[in-house]
């Protein structure tokens, strides 16, 4: 071939590629959903297990907690809570959590802190609707899927609060401050951590979360303290002891709740992939390692380790790896589950006394303690260096760990003060405490009359 025709030839293949680079280019930008029916099957069973998370899970770890004359209040409570979230995520949670219309990533507008209604009632959800984890990737799932996934979060995130302030609410005040709740803070929150490429913490400031360590544990856990604070003292707490009166349930529960877990982490991923396999991994990591080293320090400070310290301490690690499940490694689980458990053990325990406040069920304690451990220390367990995944391009781990603490403090003072005065104002509307009759006799009997126990 002589050298003018190579030349031409070339020439030829380099005008073909110019012209074929806009069609590449956009085909990297965004590919067509194709579903996956192995993400799909996976993404069903994950959307049960969460769910299962709140009934049974939670139900039965906190009305074992509680006194015998409250075991059910507290079971109403979660159930009725499953109900509530269910429909009013269908009627416009959904929308105002996960609408991306209008958000343009790096840029900060009214859709960086909440979405729009342009889905309300699940509006041109159809059973053809999918919906894509990754626009470059074209696996996709469902969309009604994705709907009752996230719904499952929405619904537990509230369903947590329930125990700090367990045996003194009334149950018209819970389902008034629990919509509020839901509506004013869950939902921007939600929006403003996973809406979208425009999101305030997620896109803009960077903020890790995987699986909800802001947007569910810090979130709900700090709404319980300034909720127990306004409520008030059970009557005659600290003075009388008001041990749980079925550590069955409990351990059934946190065990119920272990399990369910897996789903609430690993199906983050939204795909049944590499992701989702290492976030199921460092779950079951994070959780041992809490349960131990909660149990070792109660050995050492009491003299005997405890049923309820170790379910404690599980829980406590459920929580701290959440935001880190989706880019930790094995080592960086071991790490946030050690510190998981020592330090919940330490704000359920000797903080709580200092301070004096009756968070009944350390919602504060293993909640937004062990969401604000787990939070920061993503930080540090995402970089290379302790075997996870990388830091995104560009952020070095102390930047990152300045992300993680900006999106925790965000979320403690939103949270924090909406909370306050969301209860300020169902107190005004209908009350928010029983009266001092109705707390001694018991919540099951006076609102529900009916009784846990028939002896």
């Amino acid at each position: 071939m002589s050298r003018t025709m190579q030349a031409a030839k070339q020439g030829g293949l380099l005008a073909a590629l110019a012209l074929l680079a806009p069609a590449l280019a956009a085909a990297q930008e965004a590919a067509k959903p194709e579903l996956n029916s192995g993400d799909t099957a996976w993404m069903l069973t994950s959307t049960a297990l969460v769910l299962f998370m709140t009934i049974p899970g939670l139900a039965l770890f906190y009305a074992g907690m509680v006194r015998a004359k409250n075991v059910l209040s507290v079971m109403m409570q979660c159930f009725a809570i499953t109900a509530l979230v269910t429909v009013l995520w269908t009627i416009y949670g959904y929308s105002l959590a996960f609408d991306a219309t209008g958000m343009e990533a790096g840029q900060i507008n009214l859709n960086s802190f909440i979405g729009t209604f342009a889905k309300a009632f699940l509006s041109g959800i159809t059973v053809e609707s999918l919906w894509q984890p990754v626009a470059t990737v074209a696996n996709a799932i469902p969309e009604t899927v994705f709907v009752v996934f996230q719904m499952t979060f929405a619904i537990i995130t509230p369903a947590l609060i329930v125990g700090a302030f367990a045996e003194r609410m009334k149950f018209s005040a819970l389902l008034l401050f629990m919509g509020f709740w839901f509506t004013l803070v869950y939902l921007p929150v939600a929006h403003m951590v996973w809406g979208g490429a425009g999101s305030l913490i997620g896109s803009n400031w960077g903020v890790l979360d995987f699986a909800g360590g802001t947007v569910v544990h810090i979130n709900a856990g700090i709404a319980g303290f300034v909720a127990c604070l306004v409520v008030g003292k059970r009557k005659h707490f600290p003075m009388m002891a008001m041990p749980p009166h079925n550590l069955n349930f409990t351990i059934m529960g946190a065990s119920m709740l272990w399990v369910g877990w897996f789903g609430f982490n690993a199906g983050s991923a939204v795909a049944a992939n590499g992701s989702a396999g290492m976030a199921m991994a460092v779950t079951q990591i994070a959780t041992a390692m809490a349960a131990l080293s909660w149990m070792f320090a109660e050995w050492l400070t009491h003299g005997k380790p405890s049923v309820l310290g170790i379910a404690s301490g599980a829980v406590a690690g459920l929580v701290a790896i959440t935001p880190a499940s989706g880019t930790a490694g094995p080592m960086g689980a071991l790490l946030i589950g050690l510190a998981a458990g020592v330090i919940c053990f330490l704000a359920s325990t000797k903080l709580k006394r200092a301070l004096g406040y009756d968070d009944s069920l350390d919602v504060f304690g293993v909640h937004a303690v062990g969401g604000i451990v787990g939070a920061i220390l993503t930080g540090l367990c995402a970089d290379k260096m302790m075997g996870g995944v990388g830091l995104a391009e560009g952020m070095t781990i102390g930047s990152q760990l300045w992300a993680q603490f900006k999106g925790a403090a965000f979320t403690l003072i939103y949270s924090g003060v909406l909370s306050f005065v969301i209860l300020k104002i169902v107190d005004v509307l209908v009350g928010l405490r029983v009266t001092e009759e109705q707390e001694t006799e018991g919540l099951d009997i006076a609102l529900h009359d009916e009784r846990g126990y028939n002896l």
